[in-house]
């Protein structure tokens, strides 16, 4: 998930990012007067020659998109990284010249391109077999690490990348990182309301609007965008509706997302819909849907690994979280629970095939 980050947060995805190349990619002493090749903006971008293997990741140094592109690399696939700022680029550069060293493997590339801007995404697109858009907007300056005004800017920007990836002569297929607050928040008063919520749930905008949840709000706006210009365009696209985004440090690199995600925590405690999800586990389930859409995969789908439940659990993600218990578990009798079921069995099932695939092919 990607998000407008503090100074502090940014230096740290940054870094790790840097590292994590230098696992995947090797290293090389700089040669005098020589650049860094593994950035540059997307005017002067040359097509990679990596046929169905060269994929793009946008929001790459975020706590999500890091993994991803880990597990991409892994998978064999070359990544190409959207870097939507010049302040971003220039870190990158800074640190790779503290560093002494750039990356000798083309596996990799940065490009700067706006995620609000039509050109600039379809060149970033250009030669990509598929797109990963992981990116989120999170403002460090609202209350709970996300505006209203934030949710226009993450509709618009998924709108126009959905755009440039069905105008491009390579992108196959996107993979949208939606969130599981875009199906959990419906009016639990109804007499018809299902128990169970699945990948066939969609959350009330309206309730999302009275209760100020911005954050799930935008994410419901931007996947519905993300369906409707898709279908119009003629675009293969699929959504991964995710739990909080968990796993090691989460809270030093995503702190206004995790903020944003918690607004209504105790109201989802109470009627048993937080989820959290590993931030490992969801990278994979995105290369798995990716992987997968060639064939029968579609539509959306449901991620999470773990359902709070109890006072123990929920002060222990409280702790992690670094934010006081009574947040997430304090004051929940002040809701009348409606219990409800979250299902991810249609990825379940999905990355099982998978599994039992690959288990086969080895045989």
């Amino acid at each position: 998930m990607g998000f407008i980050p503090t100074e502090e947060s940014k230096k740290m995805e940054i870094e790790e990012f840097m590292r994590m190349l230098v696992t995947c990619a090797g290293l090389n002493r700089r040669k005098d007067g020589e650049e860094f090749g593994g950035l540059m903006p997307a005017s002067s971008m040359e097509v990679d020659d990596y046929g169905d293997k060269l994929v793009c990741v946008t929001s790459g140094v975020s706590f999500l998109g890091l993994a991803l592109v880990d597990l991409l690399f892994s998978r064999g696939y070359s990544v190409r990284i959207i870097v939507d700022n010049a302040e971003d680029m220039e870190r990158l550069r800074e640190l790779e010249g503290s560093l002494e060293e750039r990356f000798s493997n083309r596996r990799f590339s940065a490009v700067l391109a706006k995620l609000t801007e039509d050109g600039s995404l379809l060149e970033a697109f250009e030669g990509c077999h598929g797109v990963f858009h992981t990116s989120a907007f999170t403002d460090p300056a609202g209350v709970s690490g996300y505006t209203k005004s934030m949710a226009e800017i993450e509709v618009k920007a998924t709108e126009k990348v959905i755009k440039a990836c069905a105008r491009t002569s390579s992108v196959r297929s996107c993979v949208l990182t939606s969130s599981l607050l875009a199906c959990i928040w419906r009016d639990g008063t109804l007499q018809d309301l299902s128990p169970v919520i699945n990948h066939e749930s969609w959350s009330d905008e309206c309730l999302c609007t009275d209760k100020k949840l911005w954050y799930a709000l935008g994410k419901l706006r931007a996947e519905k965008a993300a369906w409707r210009t898709a279908g119009d365009n003629g675009l293969k696209l699929a959504t991964i509706c995710s739990g909080l985004i968990t796993g090691p440090e989460f809270l030093n690199r995503s702190p206004t997302a995790t903020i944003a995600y918690l607004k209504g925590a105790q109201e989802m405690f109470a009627n048993g819909l937080l989820a959290t999800v590993d931030v490992s586990k969801l990278a994979e389930a995105h290369a798995c849907v990716f992987e997968a859409m060639n064939k029968t995969a579609s539509g959306r789908y449901i991620c999470f690994d773990r359902v709070i439940k109890g006072e123990a659990e929920a002060q222990e993600l409280a702790q992690k979280v670094g934010v006081p218990a009574n947040k997430i578990c304090g004051h929940s009798s002040n809701f009348i629970p409606c219990r409800f079921d979250i299902s991810n069995r249609k990825l379940v099932n999905l990355m099982s095939r998978t599994l039992r695939s690959c288990y086969n092919n080895q045989s």
